[in-house]
């Protein structure tokens, strides 16, 4: 069969496909203490969480805000958007700060969630329905949400999303040793499937099972296997930010006859690439630094010049500043639901 690649093999493979491999692969050369225990060196964060958890955010800028056209076709959305979250974001900060994290947490969370069964409808968009069809779907979305309700019934944890204490943790072995066995039972039956169909039909959607197979490595390893905070920031940030901006790059979802979507306003050019990468990192450069230098203060040697703004502590300051803080993200979440629909 042509394998249904969104750009190429080469493209695909390397920037959607490869990247939870290779973080795991990363994870594994790690020493012990950096798998299981909360430590995180300084370069690992920036690296992870500033050039690519942050900075994939503002891909989201390419895709609508930067691309003129785009921006006259959803003039009312882009407004509107970011507006209602920054007034969620105030109510409910204004009930309490975790509140607030916490909602944010879990839109965060079903954000990488969807993101996976995106590319998975992507990569099936050529096959034919059949009895079978829906076990893709389910293991796309309980391999992420297994790793979830582990987390969830589990002890605290070494790592979080956001902030400390943002999930709901209940201690229940019996409820961990049931969703195991789903997923162990979710996986053994799709495997069954695609066996059965092979022999039928003598096809292998390739990047389908790729991508399975990544989002089954990512959210296993970084979340069950492991209880460090490096190790799940690089399988979560790693496995989610480099495939987003590999799609953003290559302009979103394209026919095949049209390999390269063509590109528009800031990004477009020889030096387009450079640009791109260039602004998203310095975005979210600006935007930790911010964070650090208003609130957090807990990386002075990255963001030195920001060390001279006041910290903010006033819980009524905070009810307005966190929320604007948090906009890129809670914008690019809510965006994003709306940006990558297509009609068929």
């Amino acid at each position: 069969m042509r394998q249904p690649w969104i750009r190429s093999a080469r493209y695909d493979g390397l920037l959607i496909l490869a990247p939870p491999f290779l973080a795991l692969a990363v994870v594994l050369l790690l020493p012990a203490p950096y798998r299981s225990t909360a430590r995180m060196p300084l370069l690992a964060w920036v690296a992870l969480v500033v050039l690519i958890d942050v900075a994939h955010v503002y891909g989201t800028l390419f895709q609508t805000y930067f691309d003129p056209l785009k921006r006259q076709q959803r003039r009312t959305l882009l407004w509107v958007v970011p507006l209602a979250c920054y007034a969620a974001g105030v109510a409910l900060h204004s009930v309490g700060g975790m509140v607030f994290w916490r909602a944010l947490a879990y839109l965060a969370v079903f954000h990488f969630i969807r993101q996976q069964y995106g590319f998975l409808r992507l990569y099936g968009r050529q096959e034919p329905r059949d009895a079978g069809s829906w076990l893709a779907t389910a293991l796309v979305y309980y391999a992420t949400i297994y790793p979830l309700l582990y987390w969830h019934l589990s002890p605290a944890r070494n790592f979080n999303w956001f902030i400390d204490g943002e999930f709901v943790q209940v201690d229940w072995p019996a409820g961990r040793l049931v969703a195991t066995v789903l997923y162990v039972g979710l996986i053994a039956a799709y495997a069954a499937w695609e066996l059965r169909r092979w022999r039928r039909t003598r096809t292998l959607n390739v990047p389908r099972n790729l991508l399975l197979g990544g989002t089954l490595v990512s959210w296993y390893a970084g979340i069950v296997w492991f209880n460090g905070d490096l190790a799940f920031t690089l399988l979560n940030v790693v496995s989610h930010g480099i495939p987003y901006l590999a799609l953003v790059w290559n302009g979103g979802p394209t026919p095949a006859s049209a390999r390269r979507a063509p590109r528009r306003g800031a990004w477009a050019g020889r030096y387009g690439l450079l640009v791109f990468l260039a602004a998203v990192a310095l975005f979210a450069y600006l935007e930790e630094g911010l964070w650090d230098g208003l609130v957090w203060r807990e990386h002075g040697t990255v963001f030195g010049w920001f060390q001279h703004l006041p910290t903010v502590a006033s819980p009524a300051l905070l009810m307005w500043l966190v929320p604007l803080l948090a906009l890129p993200q809670s914008t690019h979440y809510v965006l994003d639901g709306f940006i990558w629909r297509r009609s068929k």
